[in-house]
């Protein structure tokens, strides 16, 4: 039953308070999620990432030539700015999947590990309500771990290299404070484009109740879309992968700024979370709890 749902001759107070239940239960897991070792742990794997390749590049004695290393990281050592977008680059294949594998994984298996999942779904929380709070959870750490390596990157990239107007990928020149805004852009790009996995890795939490097992699942599915991604003779199937986009951020570093590829990510990110928020709402509601 939804929070919208009225039972018959249920008096407002009881639905204000099944309502203020479903915000009560998203503090909680927001608040359980963050209190976690495990997460903040993950958080520091992931600023480390732009930590250690600036200080990389940084004791380097050779200058990389364009093009060679990840992309933007022959322009780190011009601009410090260039820190975060070469770490997103770097981290999208395996570090922030890895996190989101972890954290999707163990939503539902890991309360039906522990025990506690029969005591959540005591009214008036009801399955689906804890799956929408399950997932927003998921995907609010999703934004955390991007902001959380972006952040980190322009720190460490003022720190140990000159900060000025970036040059974008079209020879175009934009201030320092522009080019934090699309650092943000890029952000917010990522985040999406994680959404779509952490929505996966929900329905597989659904299906077990080992949490390690949710969590391994989720993240060779990543791996194995990232594969397929790369074969020629299934360039049919690329624009169908959720993790087609993942690296077309690089259209919000043009003159003017192309949203082209946010949309068509946003668009792909969509449709896996109604397939398989549908997949894991019709395994959810008739999932034995007792068991």
């Amino acid at each position: 039953m939804s929070s919208s749902e009225v039972l018959p001759g249920e008096r407002p107070s009881v639905v204000s308070a099944r309502r203020g239940s479903g915000w009560s239960l998203l503090g909680s897991e927001i608040s359980v999620l963050f209190r976690r070792r495990r997460t903040w742990a993950m958080l520091v794997a992931v600023a480390l990432i732009p930590i250690l390749l600036a200080v990389a590049v940084r004791l380097s004695s050779e200058a990389l030539a364009p093009g060679e290393g990840p992309p933007f990281l022959d322009r780190v050592t011009q601009n410090g700015l260039f820190v975060g977008f070469t770490a997103m680059v770097v981290a999208i294949p395996l570090f922030l999947p890895l996190t989101i594998g972890v954290v999707a994984g163990d939503t539902i298996a890991g309360e039906a590990g522990l025990g506690t999942l029969r005591y959540l779904l005591v009214a008036p929380a009801g399955r689906v309500r804890l799956l929408l709070v399950k997932y927003a959870g998921a995907a609010l750490f999703c934004l955390v771990a991007t902001l959380t390596l972006t952040v980190s990157g322009a720190i460490i990239g003022a720190a140990l290299f000159p900060v000025g107007p970036v040059t974008l990928l079209s020879g175009d020149t934009i201030s320092v404070s522009e080019s934090l805004a699309r650092s943000l852009l890029v952000a917010a790009y990522v985040t999406v484009s994680l959404l779509g996995l952490s929505m996966i890795g929900l329905f597989i939490s659904t299906l077990t109740d080992v949490p390690v097992g949710a969590m391994a699942a989720t993240i060779v599915v990543s791996v194995v879309a990232q594969i397929l991604d790369v074969i020629p003779q299934l360039s049919w199937l690329h624009p169908w992968l959720f993790s087609h986009y993942w690296l077309g951020f690089a259209d919000l570093l043009r003159q003017p700024l192309d949203l082209g590829s946010f949309g068509q990510n946003a668009i792909v990110q969509l449709g896996y979370l109604a397939v398989f928020g549908a997949l894991a709402y019709s395994r959810f509601v008739t999932k034995d709890i007792l068991s």
